[in-house]
């Protein structure tokens, strides 16, 4: 597939994926968390609400860097479109970050009343982390495997600070 994909590139992918690989980059990441949990704190003053998303980066990356130095493997056989972090491959990072950050906006979304709204941010936040592997595979950077590692860490680290955030508010209402 990687092959595939260098062998058809084009300007414009190039620039579309250049900006797309950007939406899982840390700083990406790390800046979008802080500004949607800043303003989920801000309008619902609850802070476990809020911290679902760092949670789940949080726990996405550490698994990542355990496995890039357990697995260690080489990057694609292709021209690269990007600079190499000095990661390894497996798994893809910036599909992990993005996959942890949105499928947690994406779970949080469904407690949003009005079903346009709901369903559209759902759609939007589980579309960033395809947009983000894709690009990543295209300019070169990852087998499938890595993106696939990534999107099951990020799912797995998601669900998991969701489950924590759900049990502790079924807690609070269960004390009242």
């Amino acid at each position: 597939m990687n092959k595939d994909l260098a062998a058809n590139r084009t300007g414009t992918w190039d620039t579309i994926t250049a900006i797309w690989s950007q939406i899982g980059n840390t700083a990406g990441v790390i800046a979008v968390c802080i500004v949607v949990s800043s303003l989920l704190l801000w309008r619902t003053h609850d802070l476990r609400l809020a911290l679902v998303a760092p949670i789940a980066i949080a726990m996405q990356g550490l698994i990542f860097l355990i496995a890039a130095r357990v697995v260690d493997r080489d990057r694609p056989q292709v021209d690269k479109l990007d600079a190499s972090p000095p990661t390894a491959s497996y798994p893809s990072g910036h599909t992990g970050a993005s996959t942890g950050l949105y499928v947690a906006f994406a779970l949080l979304a469904l407690g949003i009343e009005r079903p346009w709204l709901r369903w559209t941010t759902v759609v939007l936040c589980l579309a960033m982390p395809l947009l983000v592997a894709f690009a990543r595979l295209y300019r070169g950077m990852h087998h499938v495997t890595d993106v696939g590692a990534g999107f099951l860490n990020g799912s797995i680290c998601a669900l998991l600070a969701y489950a924590w955030y759900r049990h502790c508010k079924s807690r609070r209402t269960s004390r009242r």
